[in-house]
C-alpha cells in the first residue's frame, strides 16, 4: 500500500489506486467515476 495524500491518491494492497476525488482505477484498467454524495439545500 503506498499513500501519497499530497498528490491525491493511494495505492491498494490489491493493486486498486483510489483518488481523492473517490474515483478510483482498478487492476484490470476498468474506470470506476468519482462518486460523491449529492449535497441538499435547506427547506
Amino acid at each position: 500500500m503506498a499513500h501519497h495524500p499530497e498528490q491525491g491518491w493511494s495505492l491498494l494492497c490489491n493493486g486498486v489506486l483510489l483518488f481523492e476525488d473517490t474515483g478510483e482505477l482498478l487492476p484490470d484498467g476498468q474506470v470506476i467515476a468519482p462518486h460523491r454524495a449529492r449535497a441538499t439545500a435547506a427547506a
